[in-house]
């Protein structure tokens, strides 16, 4: 392969990876579930969860970072909210190194994109979609219809989907930084 064609099939590679994230932040939410009683077994992680839900809302002086597995409902991992000192800006990379956040990249893409989140999905998990089961390999780009997605929330605004990758994203203080997982569209954006 000539350096040229390298080149071109590079530049598609990126273009087709933007494109993705440009058509996940377009799409329409799913609609809501009807939910069931949580069992008394739960009642600890709903106490958490509404901890967590006020400290969303309370001020950061750094960057708040929140990690949510969303339609796979697995909370190893979930993170946040954390506040992550900073004093101008920083790479999100960074924020998430420091917010104990693991992420992992694809074979193809190990620094552009987002695969795992702290071993999330697995490799050896199924994933439930429209079109039946998948897993998640991790070799070029996740899936079109399960992937995470990076988000930006101002101090005082609505989430916005990231334009740009870990790599190269900076966040501010007062800002928020959210990984989300979605599944056929849902949840189309962050709740928190």
């Amino acid at each position: 392969m000539t350096l040229t064609k390298f080149r071109t099939a590079a530049a598609s590679s990126l273009a087709a990876a933007g494109l993705l994230f440009t058509l996940a932040a377009c799409s329409t939410p799913a609609a809501t579930q009807p939910t069931t009683s949580a069992p008394a077994a739960t009642a600890t992680a709903t106490a958490s969860a509404a901890s967590e839900s006020s400290a969303a809302s309370e001020p950061c002086a750094g960057v708040k970072v929140i990690v949510d597995s969303g339609a796979l409902k697995q909370s190893a991992a979930n993170v946040g909210p954390v506040c992550v000192p900073a004093d101008g800006p920083v790479l999100a990379s960074k924020v998430l190194d420091e917010a104990k956040v693991k992420t992992e990249g694809t074979d193809a893409y190990p620094k552009e994109l987002v695969c795992r989140v702290n071993g999330v999905p697995a490799a050896d998990a199924d994933i439930t979609h429209k079109g039946g089961t998948y897993r998640e390999e991790c070799k070029k780009m996740p899936a079109a219809f399960a992937y995470w997605s990076l988000w930006v929330k101002p101090a005082s605004g609505a989430w916005a989907y990231a334009q740009e990758g870990l790599a190269t994203l900076k966040v501010s203080p007062g800002q928020s930084l959210e990984l989300l997982y979605t599944v056929d569209g849902a949840p189309a954006a962050p709740t928190a």
